[in-house]
Parts: C-alpha cells; structure tokens; sequence
C-alpha cells in the first residue's frame, strides 16, 4: 500500500501579484525536492507545467490543490517537516488565507494506483464530517493500512 496525500489552500492573491511572486518562484524547487525525497512515488501536474497550480476542483475554482504519492507515510513526513520544504511551511500565512477547516487529507491506497482529484476532494469531505477514519486521516491521527483480503 502507498500514502496518497491531498492539501488545498486559497491564495491572499492570485498568481501573478507581487505578494505570491516568492512562492509560485520556488514551485520548481521544491516540487524538485519532493520529486528526489526517499519513498516519492508521484505528484500530480497539469501536465503544462512541473506543478498543479492552474488544476483546479468543481467545488472552489480558487483553491490550489496538491496530490501526491509515497510509499510510506514516515517518507511523507519526512519531505513535509524535515526536509527544504519545511521552510516554506513556516512561511504558509504569507501566501496562504487560513482556513477554518481541515485542508489536508491523508489515505492508503494500493500500490501502483494512482488517486483522482474527484476521490481526494470526497476523502477531504468524509475527514471534515467524519473525523479521522481508515477511509480520510491526518498526520495527527493516522490509521495503518489495510492488507486486501486477495494477499491473505
């Protein structure tokens, strides 16, 4: 089984104003860190560009959306808090409006699949109405993975 991870935020402006200029500067630097980190399995693109920032959800057309894919969720955590992108973490209230609900979501999926948007944002919804679940968690409260019945 492999982690796939979705966080979302809204800009405090949009792409192009001198208040976001840093961040979308570093998008090919970090996504480069992420992309060398032990146990990145794949993020998602537009397949324009090495980033996902002009995919956007049905839901909220001004939301950035992130996905991606590790192997395991201690390599995930890793690449988010100790690595080069911790910097950018700290600096998230420069770039990003705080939101008064929870942005990101964690789930298992089997390896070699590759998560949609669509699934993410609907694992997103169950954390925010449900709480932590094998099916939508967080770092915080995370769930081991399932073995499917067919390796049993």
């Amino acid at each position: 089984m492999h982690l796939a991870q979705l966080n979302i935020g809204r800009m405090v402006a949009p792409e192009g104003d001198p208040r976001v200029a840093e961040f979308f500067a570093a998008l090919d630097e970090i996504n480069a860190v992420a992309d060398s980190s032990p146990g990145f399995v794949w993020r998602m693109v537009d397949g324009e560009s090495n980033n996902a920032t002009s995919l956007r959800h049905d839901s909220d057309p001004d939301m950035l959306v992130n996905m991606s894919v590790w192997e395991s969720r201690e390599a995930l955590f890793d690449y988010v808090y100790r690595s080069g992108h911790m910097d950018y973490v700290r600096r998230r209230r420069e770039w990003f409006i705080p939101l008064r609900e929870v942005f990101t979501v964690l789930w298992w999926l089997p390896e070699g699949e590759l998560p949609t948007l669509d699934d993410a944002m609907r694992r997103l919804a169950h954390l925010r109405e449900n709480g932590p679940t094998p099916y939508a968690f967080t770092f915080r409260q995370s769930f081991e993975p399932e073995v499917p019945e067919s390796v049993l």
